[in-house]
């Protein structure tokens, strides 16, 4: 049966906003309510766990290296026969999981610039992520020479050119998110990190390619691989905190009450 509307006020006004929704009546209307709250306390511990696992890759990578007694590139510690190889897939992998999941919970950001609007950042952290996925199960062969000349293989190639278009996928997610409104200071952390990471890793790569101070050129590329994973990081727990209020912000939201009697379930 239907209400006589003249008895009752069938709106509800925000309390915030002053904005005035339609009160939907059901018999399930207790277990819809707390519906959108348990999928925000899903993606919350989704987010959370990206973090960690990203953590942990940063974490593995910095181990790994520590037990190499000389200066090596990040990819090195994959190599085909490397002691930190299987570390090395473990550490990508890690990566790959958390930051689809740091991505994911980062959907709703978008740059206001035009050219950055083509796509949002998720969709550039996950093509960045897939590259890494390529790149941990094709490693660089033993050295990691570069894939020129009489020194070239596909192997080399193919993980040389994922890893590059990784890199350069995750600084058009942070370049993107620069330019995005709601946040100043992720804007502004995101844009210098994603100079940061541009640049070193580019200087990184010229002196690999020019075969000069190997040995600097690598502390670079782990610099720059630090800084990208702790941007990620730095994302994920912004995303956290701001799922981690909105229970809290729901929770203060006054009541659904009529004006005269009561509403019965149809």
């Amino acid at each position: 049966r239907v209400p006589d509307p003249t008895k009752f006020d069938l709106s509800l006004r925000a309390s915030r906003h002053h904005t005035t929704y339609p009160l939907v009546m059901h018999s399930k209307m207790a277990h819809n309510d707390w519906m959108p709250k348990r999928r925000v306390i899903v993606e919350l511990v989704g987010t959370v766990m990206g973090c960690v696992f990203v953590s942990a890759a940063l974490a593995i990578i910095w181990i790994a290296r520590s037990t190499v007694s000389q200066d090596v590139y990040v990819s090195e510690l994959g190599a085909t026969g490397a002691p930190t190889a299987k570390w090395f897939q473990l550490a990508l992998l890690l990566l790959v999981v958390g930051g689809s999941l740091v991505a994911y919970a980062a959907r709703d950001i978008r740059a206001a610039a035009p050219l950055l609007r083509a796509w949002t950042p998720t969709v550039s952290l996950w093509i960045g992520c897939g590259f890494f996925l390529v790149a941990s199960q094709v490693t660089c062969t033993a050295g990691c020479p570069l894939p020129v000349g009489p020194t070239f293989t596909w192997q080399d190639f193919i993980h040389t050119t994922v890893a590059v278009l990784a890199f350069a996928a995750a600084c058009i997610a942070m370049l993107q998110i620069s330019f995005s409104k709601g946040s100043r200071m992720l804007a502004g952390f995101s844009l210098a990190a994603g100079l940061a990471v541009a640049l070193i890793a580019a200087a990184g790569g010229l002196l690999s390619l020019a075969r000069f101070e190997a040995n600097f050129g690598s502390r670079l590329e782990l610099l720059a691989t630090t800084i990208a994973i702790g941007w990620l990081v730095v994302l994920g727990a912004i995303l956290a905190i701001r799922l981690a209020r909105i229970p809290r912000a729901a929770s203060v939201q006054p009541a659904a009450k009529p004006i005269l009697g009561s509403v019965d379930p149809v």
